[in-house]
């Protein structure tokens, strides 16, 4: 057992402690400093009570817990806690619970009150970030925000090199099979549902001075299944499709240069496309200090602080209420029959859509695949007689030549092009080619 020092001079036990070898190749040091909280909301079933707020801190394998304070809805805790960082992308949970075991009148598990997840990579060196946190805890009845955590946090670099030479080492466990043969999806949900090693940890940490109760363990080691939840799916195809926003500005910036809507615009990218062309061995340095030119141009809207709880990302403040039941049902479900028959309608609606956009996408890929597989017997003759045809033609034509006019030809304006209004002929040709639906039931 390790004694970790706070600023009320008193001690505190870590349930955990690192091996002395792994110490020698830490890279730097964790201050985290549990200041105090703010507009903290009673989580008991008591209306316009007080909290009896603690919090709890799990740093890699190293867990501590502060002392609860009695009656409050503005703590003042003050105490400071220090681990040695081995790798940069590591996670510190910070969690606030309500005590429902200090008075004899309330009872059962400690209420959660949110958590704060701070990822040491995103931190700078040497920096200490002091900011209030928002807490906010999902229920079946909607989000709810308990109050603020104020907390400061630095990471101290003991040495740049070993810092540096982390992120060129795989991800722990440093296990060599646990990278050449990973556990796959199938294997990993039996055993988030027997959880033995959650089990483990929570009898291990009940032992511990000060002891830590199974709800506490659970809620900060996110050990619930990962079941279907419309709102995850949701804020997961939001992301997705933010990924994308970037490619459709750019096929926006360059339709409008090819409408020429800004002349001069246009003509400085027909300039720098003709000078690529005759000088390609320019195109890759080009690239990358334009790359350059990106990160230097997002400097100064870096973020200041680290990265916290969104909502708005989560889709929590968008969610339905019978979403959110669906979402903490029980597993095997404790529903009623009917809202049950209501939420599979729901699940096979979003289902089906889903289905048939992969449908969509398998179509896709077989009618590319007919071009050669001679499921058209007309067709694949054609592709086969115009990919000679392509192929004299480009080994008799330079390259530079080529990609020159195919260019000029899509930077074009509309009105030298064939209307937009008619499919081109390629396209009609790619539409008529066979698939496998036919083969479907």
């Amino acid at each position: 057992m390790e004694t970790i020092q706070v600023k009320n001079t008193f001690k505190l036990r870590a349930f955990s402690s690192s091996v002395k070898k792994l110490r020698k190749g830490a890279i730097g040091i964790l201050e985290v400093d549990i200041l105090s909280a703010r507009g903290l909301v009673s989580m008991k079933d008591k209306e316009g009570g007080l909290t009896d707020p603690y919090c709890v801190v799990k740093y890699g394998e190293k867990w501590v817990r502060t002392g609860t304070l009695f009656a409050t809805a503005v703590p003042q805790w003050n105490e400071q806690y220090t681990w040695n960082v081995l790798d940069l992308n590591t996670v510190v949970t910070v969690a606030v619970f309500d005590d429902c075991h200090l008075s004899s009148s309330h009872g059962g598990d400690d209420h959660q009150m949110g958590k704060v997840r701070i990822r040491l990579a995103t931190l700078e060196t040497n920096r200490m970030y002091t900011q209030h946190y928002p807490l906010m805890v999902l229920t079946r009845t909607g989000l709810k925000k308990t109050g603020e955590l104020h907390l400061a946090v630095r990471f101290t670099c003991r040495s740049w090199a070993k810092m540096l030479a982390t992120y060129g080492k795989p991800l722990p466990p440093t296990i060599h099979i646990h990278h050449t043969d990973p556990i796959t999806m199938p294997q990993v949900d039996p055993l988030w549902l027997q959880a033995e090693a959650v089990q483990r940890m929570v009898t291990r940490l009940a032992r511990a001075e000060p002891p830590l109760r199974r709800e506490v363990v659970e809620y900060m080691l996110d050990v619930d299944p990962q079941m279907f939840s419309l709102r995850r799916s949701q804020s997961n195809f939001q992301r997705i499709a933010s990924l994308y926003s970037g490619a459709t500005a750019v096929a926006k910036w360059f339709d409008d240069i090819c409408e020429w809507k800004n002349p001069l615009s246009t003509i400085l990218v027909h300039v720098l496309f003709l000078y690529l062309v005759c000088y390609p061995q320019l195109i890759l340095p080009m690239v990358l200090v334009l790359v350059v030119m990106i990160g230097v141009w997002n400097y100064p809207r870096r973020p200041r602080n680290p990265p916290h709880i969104d909502t708005v990302l989560s889709y929590a403040d968008q969610a339905q209420p019978d979403e959110l039941e669906e979402e903490f049902d029980t597993f095997s479900t404790s529903t009623p029959d009917d809202i049950v028959k209501l939420r599979y309608d729901r699940l096979r609606s979003v289902a089906g859509r889903l289905q048939r956009e992969l449908g969509d996408l398998a179509m896709h890929a077989e009618r590319a695949q007919s071009l050669l597989s001679w499921r058209d017997h007309r067709v694949t003759p054609i592709f086969i007689m115009l990919s000679l045809v392509v192929a004299v033609v480009l080994y008799w034509t330079p390259l530079k030549v080529v990609v020159m006019v195919m260019g000029l030809y899509f930077l074009l304006p509309s009105r030298f092009r064939p209307s937009r209004r008619r499919t081109s002929m390629v396209f009609n040709l790619y539409s008529r080619l066979p698939s496998k639906d036919d083969s479907m039931l």
